[in-house]
C-alpha cells in the first residue's frame, strides 16, 4: 500500500518538477542579482548593471524574465533580421521581442513547472543575450548551425501530406 501511494502521490512530484511559485522565484533573485526591489510578482533587479525584470501570474501559470536592450525605432533592418536569425539559431530559450517600443531579451514559460535551475539558467540566457546584442545575439555557447545564403534553394516538386503527421 505504501508503494502504491509513493507512485501516485510522491513520484509525480520528482517528475514534474518543484511547483514553482513567487516566494522561490524571490529568493533566486534576491540570490543571483547584484540589487533587487519589487513585490511578488514584480521584481527588478541588476545583474552587472544590465536591469532585469520579472512579472508572474501565479493564477494563470506564467511568468517571464526580460531585460531592455534598446529604444525599438533605433533597429536597422539588419539588426532586425539577425535578431529573426538569432532566435532560430542562437538565443535559445531566451527569444528577442519588440513591445511598446523596446527590444528586449525575454523568456516566457509557464510558472510552476519550472525547477530553481531553469529559473537560474532563464536569468542567465536573458542577461547574455542582452549583452551579446549586436555582435554574437547569443544566450549561451550553444549554437545550432544556421545555413544562410542569398541563393534561392531548389524548386521543390513534391508536396507534402500533412495528413500522415
Amino acid at each position: 500500500m505504501r508503494t502504491i501511494k509513493f507512485l501516485f502521490f510522491v513520484l509525480p512530484c520528482f517528475i514534474m518538477g518543484q511547483d514553482m511559485n513567487n516566494d522561490t522565484l524571490e529568493a533566486i533573485y534576491t540570490t543571483v542579482s547584484d540589487s533587487i526591489k519589487g513585490q511578488s510578482g514584480s521584481w527588478q533587479f541588476h545583474i552587472s548593471k544590465v536591469p532585469i525584470i520579472s512579472l508572474t501570474d501565479e493564477s494563470h501559470n506564467r511568468m517571464r524574465i526580460m531585460s531592455p536592450i534598446l529604444d525599438a525605432n533605433r533597429l536597422t533592418e539588419d539588426l532586425l533580421k539577425a535578431s529573426l536569425v538569432a532566435n532560430f539559431h542562437t538565443a535559445l530559450d531566451v527569444k528577442y521581442a519588440v513591445s511598446d517600443g523596446i527590444l528586449w531579451s525575454v523568456f516566457i514559460h509557464p510558472l510552476r513547472e519550472l525547477t530553481s535551475k531553469q529559473v537560474k539558467e532563464a536569468i542567465k540566457q536573458v542577461y547574455y543575450a542582452n549583452i551579446t546584442f549586436g555582435t554574437t545575439f547569443t544566450s549561451t555557447s550553444l549554437s545550432f548551425p544556421a545555413k544562410i545564403s542569398d541563393r534561392k534553394g531548389p524548386k521543390i516538386e513534391k508536396k507534402l501530406n500533412f495528413n500522415r503527421l
